[in-house]
This record gives C-alpha cells, structure tokens and sequence, in this order.
C-alpha cells in the first residue's frame, strides 16, 4: 500500500506534469522559448539516465557523451545508409550503447577500478570515440551527417514545428522519472545505494557487486542513447564534437550535482533551475564582454556549491523526495 509521502510525490509530479502538457496549448510561446522548454527536458532526461549509474550507484562517469553519441550515430547512419525507421535505429543505438557500456564497466569493474580511476576510464572512451569518428569518412568525419527532411511524420520522426519534439521529450523524461522511481524503491535501488557506500560491505552481505554495477551502467547507457537519437532527430545535425564531447559529459555531470545526486528528482530540478538561468545570463551578458557570461556562470555554480553541497534537493530536505511506508 502507498504512504502519504508516495502520493505526495506522485501528486506533485503529475501536477507539474499537467502543467508541461497544458503550456504549449495555454501560451503563445515564441519558438526560441519553446526550444529552451525542449533542451530543459532533453537535459533533464539525460541527467536522470545519468543518474541511474553516477547518482544511485556511485560509480561517476564523466564520459557520458559516449553513449550519447553512439545512440545518434547508430540512428543516423542507418536511416541515411538503407532507410532503416529512426524509431528501430533508436532502439538498436540505445543497444549497442549498453554493449559498450558493459565492456568498459566489465574492464573497470573486473579490476576493481573506483573513484578517479573509473572517471578516467570513461573520459578516455568517450575521447577515443570522438576522434575516431572524426577520422571516419563515411561517418561524416569531422563535418558530421545532417539528416534530410523527407517528410512530417511521426513514424519518421521528423516535425516541421517544435511543438511535437517538445511532447516526445517531454514523454521520454517522464518515463524515465517513473522508472528512477520504481528502481529507487525496489532491490536493485537498495543494492545500488549499498554498492555506492560500501562496495565492500555489499559484497560481504552477498550482493553480487560487480553485475549490479554492470546493470545500472547498461541501463544508463540504454537511456542515454535513446537521448542521443532524439538530439539527432531534432537537431537534423550531429557532429563528433557536439554529441561526444568533453562538454557534453560536464553539462550532464553538473545538473544531478546541482539538484541532487542520488535523488529521483535531483537531476530534473537541477536542470530547471540551472539551463534557463545560464541561457539568460548569455543573452544579457554574452554580446557585451567576451567570457563575462562563463565568469558570472561559474561564481553562481561555486555559490550554489558552497550553499547547498548536497544539491537543492538537500538544502531543502526531504521535501521533494518520496517516503517509505514503514
């Protein structure tokens, strides 16, 4: 049976919901503020899939682009090469990804590689990938693929207009809150949560610590490159510096810690309140001083650091996360 706090939290969530759905309908909203509202989401979602491996268990990838970019490429390149739908190259992106994912987490994990040394191992992937798909010209090289309009369809996943990508992420994003939600509150949460404070007391209780480890990074990876579809998909250009960039694994990186790590809702919120606030700071500041914009940024995020070192969700307590029915 569901306790308070869990209908607290599903309350409040569906509500937030309804108003994401309702606001394209209610307001007239210019189509840079809807592109805004849909990188928001597309943030938000990629700092939760994120989350399910950095957040839950502990083990910090600073590579995520990797996976991010494998999704878009796998998607991209087969619908140019043989026409494949973008939705089944999704999927098949969104698995080759978790190949790779267990292959550097069975070489790190299986040499008991944690903390620093895991981060390295997932920049140096995520950088390897980046310049070999530069240097591979039937991948675009470094001029990258741009995915042609053929037609507005939902089955070929292309819009004229925003507002169906904006639904799609939004629905992405969604799911993938509900299923943070259920992994955190089952046993497969609970073991993650113990490999993150002690792998080796885990592996004393039993917990087979290794292939947890290599599920959540599956299931993160998975997550991410169905991410790096959508991108593909809504952006019609993909490049390896944009979708496997150093800079794509900060931005990811840095929304959870904001919000809170380890939360359900820590990425989502880290993200609303951080994206929004660095595009205004960009438009207000970036056309004035080269960098000010960057140095503005980067204060308030040592600010919020310094204020809140367990991200919003835990300045604010226990407030937007859910409670178990003792």
């Amino acid at each position: 049976m569901m306790g308070r706090g869990n209908w607290k939290f599903f309350l409040g969530l569906s509500g937030a919901l309804l108003l994401l759905i309702l606001l394209p309908l209610t307001f007239k909203i210019s189509s840079y503020s809807l592109h805004i509202f849909i990188m928001v989401l597309y943030f938000s979602y990629l700092s939760s899939a994120w989350n399910l491996l950095g957040g839950f268990a502990g083990q910090h990838s600073i590579g995520h682009s990797a996976f991010v970019g494998l999704g878009a490429y796998t998607s991209t390149f087969l619908f140019l090469q043989i026409g494949l739908n973008p939705w089944i190259g999704m999927v098949l992106g969104a698995i080759l990804a978790s190949l790779a994912g267990l292959f550097i987490g069975f070489l790190s994990f299986h040499y008991r590689l944690r903390g620093l040394y895991f981060v390295l191992v997932t920049i140096a992937f995520a950088e390897i990938l980046a310049i070999l798909f530069s240097n591979i010209r039937f991948l675009g090289g470094a001029s990258g693929l741009v995915v042609p309009l053929k037609e507005e369809s939902l089955w070929l996943f292309q819009f004229r207009s925003k507002v169906p990508y904006y639904y799609i992420i939004l629905t992405m994003l969604a799911l993938n809150i509900f299923f943070c939600y259920w992994v955190r509150w089952t046993r497969l949460g609970y073991y993650l949560m113990a490999i993150r404070e002690n792998e080796d007391a885990a592996r004393a209780m039993g917990i087979r610590v290794m292939d947890y480890k290599l599920l959540a990074t599956a299931l993160s990876a998975f997550l991410s490159a169905l991410g790096g579809t959508f991108y593909a998909q809504y952006t019609y250009f993909i490049d390896p510096l944009t979708v496997f960039g150093f800079g794509l694994s900060i931005e990811i990186l840095i929304y959870p810690i904001v919000g809170g790590v380890g939360t359900v809702l820590g990425p989502v919120i880290g993200t609303f309140v951080l994206y929004p606030f660095a595009e205004l700071i960009r438009t207000l500041l970036g056309a004035r001083t080269a960098g000010i914009h960057l140095m503005v940024y980067g204060a308030i995020l040592v600010a919020i650091m310094i204020l809140a070192p367990r991200g919003i969700v835990g300045l604010f307590g226990k407030r937007f996360s859910p409670k178990k029915e003792k």
